[in-house]
């Protein structure tokens, strides 16, 4: 059965007055932030749509992957090891993006291969025990296996952290001014990514990010005329926001086929060292062909894994960068899906899930773990579908092209350019969205300027620093594995910004509305409220809610609904300040219950 999209445009006062817009007056209004909200279900062809566009859209960070381990690896060139990776790593994100909006943070999330854990893998590699040696033909096996040990290991780390419910204490102090730099450093530290896939062809790059621009904005508010049928009134005409709904798969189509077209034309060299080579659409032919059209996911494809401290530490320090950013996502995720910010619960479950996720990760040998993609979290405003279907769609979607290795191979078919140029949409759109968040707070406050400035100055300078090689070897503490955790960690921009921003705000002296945290804390318990279905029962288990809520024991289980029914977000320790906050808390949703109720009555009369 499918939902309207009417239900994320509903006010709870407009339901208790009884003033219900129609389908169609919802449809065609420009100001409402989704068409198909979190709990929304499309119709069936519209998930399959959606999803499809989620899954091309990742599809940038999925592809490269496979191609950066195998040449970290000693396997470089290897295309049937290519193609197997790819395999694997399409199968565990879509796994990964099932399990995560079904049971784990239960946004519209998608799961990807984590980029974050090739710093690891680099520094791995760089010592004498894993040079390349010619003799060895299958010597990337055992460097495959020594990935997958330290994966497994460091990602057992990261399902404690989210089983304890330690990431929910963590959130006592984070603020807007912690939230703003992590989130913005997402997208901001991903040009890079997005310029390597767009140097191949700047003008096919420009042209998408043009075709979205013009499709999502200029002709979002167009209905095209569309036949439909319901068993009420049969075949019947409907106009449909298709510009709105599919901006990113359509103009994905339009460039794919004018890259096509200059393809056959002979206008791209033909020269595979050429750099507009990999904008042609047969660049990876070779793939499609090699590809079998079958290939199950079996544990520890290329043997046992092995484990050494050096590795688990650097993995290690990945996760905690991984963690520090999937945070970050839930938060973007949430307020672009104009859903309640996830409570404590669902915080411990998003990232105990992709601990989960990622020991399988490295079971099944994909050689990184999963963690949430920024890029299509900024494609919900976009699209304005945030519909949890849709995601599941998209999950199920990727492990169908997994597993036939033939479709999978199509999807790597998209040129380069075309997939930076929808990255660098995504990716400032993400950054946005963290900058939105200083609305929250007291932007006239030198105080919150000063800590604003030097989280997003020293998030862009450390990691620029860090990552130079010819400051390879500067961070010289005596100890190999001390020495690659720290270059791991201080690599990662929105570690090092959401760090020092929290830091700064937690022992600076400020006050509570100064830091925002009254007007953030205010603007949450309104977004609890303001819609009709989407309330916090949304970060619930699905069908056992219910029964859990029966067991008292289970408000103990950090992962459990009950755990924490507040939104937390007490960034201070001084118990007056927490009163404060507590009784903000609790006064406005007063106010704002008895307001309802008087509205109510008021209609009834």
């Amino acid at each position: 059965m499918t939902s309207t999209p009417e239900v994320t445009t509903h006010h709870i006062s407009d339901t208790v007055n009884g003033n219900e817009t129609s389908e169609e007056e919802s449809l065609t209004e420009e100001t409402k932030p989704v068409v198909y909200g979190v709990e929304d279900t499309p119709p069936l062809h519209l998930c399959f749509l959606f999803g499809l566009q989620q899954a091309v859209m990742c599809i940038g960070g999925v592809l490269s992957l496979p191609f950066i381990v195998t040449s970290l690896v000693c396997a470089k060139g290897q295309e049937d090891v290519i193609s197997q990776l790819l395999s694997i790593s399409l199968f565990m994100c879509g796994l990964a993006t099932f399990m995560q909006s079904t049971f784990g943070v239960r946004l519209g999330i998608i799961q990807g291969g984590s980029h974050t854990f090739v710093a690891p893998i680099v520094a791995m590699v760089a010592t004498d025990r894993w040079k390349c040696r010619e003799d060895e033909p299958h010597f990337w096996k055992e460097i495959i296996r020594e990935i997958s040990g330290n994966l497994i290991i460091a990602s057992v780390t990261q399902l404690v952290i989210g089983g304890t419910g330690i990431i929910g204490f963590l959130m006592k102090f984070i603020g807007p001014l912690t939230i703003a730099p992590t989130i913005a450093l997402i997208g901001l530290s991903l040009t890079g990514v997005a310029s390597s896939f767009n140097q191949v062809h700047w003008g096919i790059a420009f042209m998408t990010m043009g075709l979205i621009a013009i499709i999502s904005m200029y002709l979002g508010s167009i209905h095209v005329p569309m036949c439909a049928w319901k068993r009420v009134v049969g075949c019947h005409i409907i106009k449909y926001p298709v510009f709105q709904l599919l901006p990113v798969i359509l103009s994905i189509c339009i460039t794919w086929l004018l890259c096509y077209i200059l393809t056959v034309a002979d206008v791209f060299p033909s020269d595979p060292n050429h750099i507009n080579y990999m904008a042609r659409t047969d660049a990876r032919n070779n793939v499609l062909k090699n590809a079998p059209w079958f290939r199950w996911p079996i544990p520890f494809p290329f043997g046992w894994p092995t484990v050494s401290a050096a590795g688990y530490v650097g993995f290690m320090a990945a996760t905690l960068s991984s963690i520090v950013e999937s945070v970050g996502d839930y938060f973007a995720a949430a307020h672009l899906s104009c859903a309640p910010p996830p409570p404590a619960h669902a915080l411990n479950r998003g990232i105990a899930v992709e601990g989960f996720c990622s020991i399988f990760s490295g079971m099944v040998g994909a050689a990184h773990a999963t963690t949430s993609y920024s890029g299509n979290i900024g494609a919900i405003a976009i699209t304005k579908v945030a519909s949890r279907r849709v995601f599941q769609t998209a999950g199920i979607i990727m492990v169908v092209c997994g597993i036939i290795g033939k479709v999978g191979a199509v999807i790597t078919l998209i040129p380069e350019p075309i997939i930076g140029g929808t990255s660098t949409v995504m990716f400032g759109i993400v950054s946005a969205v963290g900058i939105s968040t200083l609305k929250f707070i007291d932007m006239g406050s030198i105080r919150n300027m000063t800590i604003l400035g030097i989280s997003l100055i020293l998030g862009l300078m450390v990691p620029q620093w860090i990552n130079d090689p010819r400051n390879a070897g500067a961070i010289n503490t005596g100890n190999h594995e001390l020495d690659q955790a720290i270059n791991v960690l201080l690599g990662t921009a929105m570690f090092v910004g959401g760090f020092i921003g929290c830091l700064l705000d937690n022992t600076v002296p400020g006050t509570l509305e100064e830091r925002g945290l009254l007007t953030w804390r205010k603007d949450h318990v309104s977004s609890t409220l303001q819609f009709s279905k989407v309330s916090l029962k949304m970060y619930e288990f699905p069908f056992i809610t219910k029964y859990i809520k029966k067991m008292n024991c289970m408000s103990y289980f950090p992962l459990s609904p009950t755990f924490d029914k507040e939104i937390n977000l007490n960034c201070c320790q001084k118990s007056e300040e927490r009163d404060i906050l507590r009784y903000t808390f609790d006064n406005d949703v007063h106010i704002e219950f008895k307001s309802q109720l008087s509205n109510a009555a008021s209609t009834q009369l």
